[in-house]
C-alpha cells in the first residue's frame, strides 16, 4: 500500500529558497519584453518627428519581432 501511495502521490522535487517562482520568472521576462518594445517605438517615434521637422521622409528600418509564437 505505501508503495502505491509513492507511486500516486511522489514527493514534489526541493527547489533552493534563492530560486524565483516561475511566475515571477515569466512577469520578468514579460516586463523585459515590454520594455524593449517601447524602447524601440521611441525612437522609431522620435526618428519620424526629426524627419517631419527636416521635411524629409522618415527612413526607419523594419524591426524584428521581439517574440514567436507556436
Amino acid at each position: 500500500m505505501r508503495e502505491l501511495s509513492q507511486w500516486a502521490f511522489p514527493e514534489p522535487e526541493t527547489v533552493p529558497k534563492d530560486a524565483p517562482a516561475p511566475f515571477a520568472t515569466v512577469r520578468v521576462r514579460r516586463r523585459s519584453e515590454a520594455a524593449s518594445t517601447e524602447a524601440a517605438a521611441l525612437r522609431r517615434a522620435r526618428a519620424e518627428r526629426a524627419a517631419q521637422q527636416a521635411g524629409t521622409a522618415a527612413v526607419v528600418a523594419d524591426p524584428a519581432p521581439l517574440c514567436t509564437t507556436a
